[in-house]
């Protein structure tokens, strides 16, 4: 391996498709041991690594040297070889900050709770030091090494205005978790989360119903990555962390359409996976194959409830994929459970077709006639408007809704 990322557990990891973005050499993920360190730093022969979870402290010792700045923090997530030495440094302050500026987050004189104790938890201290926080608060579930636990933050520093989840809860494959409750902090104007996959936690989700300033860390992640390149290869020109950015959230984002039935999600679901190379999933399809009924079907058997609860499960399967076209049910977003999901890896893009164009079906029970079909369209108008992130007229063509999404960089 010449060039590469080491860490465990590296399954949610996208560096390897960042590397490949900025491109002109291959980068290798590499998962590791901790037992395995020793090994793998006097044996190899790389160029240049990245550093992840849990070892950007660990790694420090086997280094004949690191900067200033990586000194300073004590963690390192770039390591370099220059003479046959290894040079250690930390490109996630520069991801951090260059984060924060381009959500406008300002720390200056602000009250900072930082969750966790670990690599990432130490940049993001001294980044927020560096930007001038007021006051910095480590938080951590033991309270140990000068942090304050959950509890105490709750009680002692409720008047926080900037939270930073420095800690990988929420990350991929257990997305539900959060750190700790927003609303436990009434003073908060900003909610920050370094995970980034998925691309919206639990946290961040949480934050939004609030109203509040979010960011999630695939940019941090771009920006890191940028800059540790340009350690590897010091005489090239650096790349546009924008473009790179840009290119990786089109590619990982799903795309989740919803609406009535009948107004076309399938359809342009299909055509829109087609043209940007991503799956497409149809979540009454897949409860179709799990449980051998249609929709209409099981309602007929068990009942609408007994189908919403089977419907949940279907939709926390597939909420946790990203590069996915994904339709769903028309009642899908009528659970809260199920909007939160989806909107962890996706932006839900409400298909709002006029109820003129809309068909009733006798194979929907729940709009098997006209009047049944306007009742549920007047019923859950409002609940699409609230639950989409963008709302996408459907009463032309597939051709034209196509269209309208790729105007939009929504494919």
């Amino acid at each position: 391996m010449e060039y590469g990322c080491i860490g465990n557990p590296l399954g949610h990891s996208y560096s390897e498709e960042i590397h490949r973005l900025i491109g002109g050499y291959r980068y290798e993920l590499k998962q590791l041991r901790e037992d395995e360190l020793p090994g793998f730093f006097a044996d190899a022969d790389f160029k240049g690594v990245n550093v992840t979870i849990p070892y950007k402290q660990a790694v420090i010792p086997y280094l004949d040297g690191i900067s200033d700045r990586a000194g300073r923090i004590g963690a390192v997530n770039t390591v370099v070889r220059r003479d046959g030495r290894l040079y250690g440094d930390n490109t996630d302050y520069i991801g951090l900050s260059a984060l924060l500026s381009r959500e406008k987050i300002d720390l200056k004189a602000k009250k900072v709770l930082i969750l966790g104790t670990g690599g990432t938890a130490k940049t993001a201290s001294a980044v927020a030091e560096d930007l001038g926080a007021r006051e910095i608060v480590r938080v951590s579930r033991t309270g140990r090494d000068g942090a304050v636990t959950y509890a105490d933050a709750a009680s002692r520093h409720a008047d926080a205005e900037i939270l930073l989840n420095a800690t990988p809860c929420g990350m991929y494959p257990e997305l539900a978790p959060a750190p700790t409750d927003p609303d436990l902090f009434p003073k908060l104007e900003g909610v920050v989360d370094v995970v980034y996959n998925p691309l919206r936690t639990t946290l961040l989700l949480e934050a939004e119903k609030r109203g509040l300033k979010t960011a999630g860390g695939l940019y941090m992640l771009v920006s890191q990555a940028v800059a540790a390149a340009s350690l590897f290869f010091p005489d090239r020109a650096p790349a546009d962390t924008e473009a790179v950015y840009r290119a990786l959230l089109r590619k990982k984002r799903n795309l989740v359409l919803i609406g009535m039935p009948t107004c076309g999600k399938s359809t342009v679901g299909k055509k829109a996976a087609f043209l940007s190379e991503k799956r497409f999933f149809d979540t009454d399809a897949l409860f179709r194959e799990k449980y051998a009924l249609s929709p209409a079907a099981y309602i007929g058997i068990h009942g609408e409830k007994a189908f919403r609860d089977a419907e949940a499960e279907t939709v926390a399967g597939i909420a946790g994929e990203n590069s996915s076209v994904i339709a769903v049910g028309g009642g899908t977003v009528l659970r809260e459970e199920n909007v939160a999901a989806l909107k962890k890896n996706g932006v839900l893009v409400w298909l709002d077709r006029p109820l003129s164009l809309l068909r009733p079906s006798a194979r929907r029970p729940l709009s098997s006639d006209a009047e049944k079909l306007a009742a549920l369209y007047r019923e859950r108008r409002p609940i699409y408007e609230a639950a989409a992130d963008l709302r996408i007229d459907a009463s032309g063509t597939v051709s034209e809704v196509i269209a309208d999404l790729l105007g939009k960089n929504l494919i």
